[in-house]
């Protein structure tokens, strides 16, 4: 039998009691030989039959853990125990981590809670719908936090390739091979790449992308104008991984270009939308009864 998903925290988050680095595959096999976990147990799939229950749950476990900070990740698909873990599990009193006991922490209160949503709520006060919906859009931050991850952990010339599908994507550069002939081969001047605003190429687009981890201030956006400037060009668009200074987004308000400036948070939300570095897991459809069918 496999435990319950909250039942798996303090066992999972023991798994990394000796302060060493483990993989993803490591801990399904940890976790299941501690629990004694059958095999044909953890082989017994989702009613959608695309994943395994025992490894949706350790997944999500992990994903709850990391975003309280009990652990954290140092490379792809590897985590280690935080400083906050180690307390965690030398508190001779908590025996149990359970839901209640992860939202003491603000970063997991965030991290289940909707952006757009900012006042207390309970489940209780939620409708099935709402719930459906706040369960969904909790699953899609958490999709999109891997993502960015995995961006950040890629080479350069990878994160290249993806801003080119990406833009291509949304409409832009017509076809990837031509994009792919424009975008980071330049590398002048402080631009990136250059592609085609439309399938004809009526006006073209200058591109910055930068895969950092630090805030991009102000004077890195007054170089990437300057460029446009020297390219006599009007439009222009800056990606990072990272987020912009409050300097940065007032200086592309008040000068004349036409300057883009897409963040992390953003380029996910982006991929997300448009299928880049993510496939379709399961769809589920809502359907209300149509009362005009039985009106006689």
């Amino acid at each position: 039998m496999i435990p319950g998903f909250q039942e798996l925290f303090y066992p999972l988050l023991k798994i990394f009691e000796d302060g060493q680095v483990h993989k993803t595959s490591e801990i399904y096999e940890k976790v299941a030989e501690n629990l004694k976990i059958t095999r044909e147990a953890r082989n017994k799939y989702q009613p959608s039959g695309r994943q395994t229950v025992y490894r949706s749950r350790i997944g999500w476990a992990r994903t709850y853990l990391y975003k309280a900070g009990l652990i954290e990740q140092v490379k792809r698909a590897h985590y280690q125990i935080t400083e906050e873990g180690k307390r965690v599990l030398n508190n001779p009193s908590i025996k149990t981590i359970d839901y209640g006991f992860l939202r003491s922490y603000q970063s997991f209160r965030d991290f289940q809670r909707p952006k757009q949503r900012k006042e207390a709520i309970t489940k209780e006060e939620l409708s099935p719908e709402e719930e459906f919906i706040e369960s969904y859009n909790q699953l899609k931050e958490s999709v999109k936090n891997e993502l960015l991850q995995l961006t950040l952990d890629s080479p350069p010339e990878f994160f290249e390739e993806l801003v080119v599908k990406l833009l291509v994507e949304m409409g832009y550069g017509g076809t990837i091979e031509d994009a792919g002939e424009a975008i980071g081969t330049s590398g002048d001047e402080g631009i990136d790449g250059i592609i085609k605003e439309d399938i004809l190429g009526l006006d073209m687009i200058y591109i910055q992308a930068k895969r950092w981890q630090g805030t991009v201030g102000r004077p890195e956006i007054q170089k990437f104008a300057g460029s446009l400037a020297g390219k006599k060009a009007q439009k222009g668009v800056f990606i990072t991984t990272s987020d912009y200074s409050q300097g940065a987004r007032k200086y592309v308000q008040d000068i004349a270009m036409n300057i883009i400036l897409i963040n992390g948070d953003e380029l996910t939300e982006f991929m997300y939308k448009y299928n880049i570095g993510v496939t379709d897991k399961n769809t589920y459809i809502l359907k209300d009864v149509n009362e005009a069918f039985f009106e006689v």
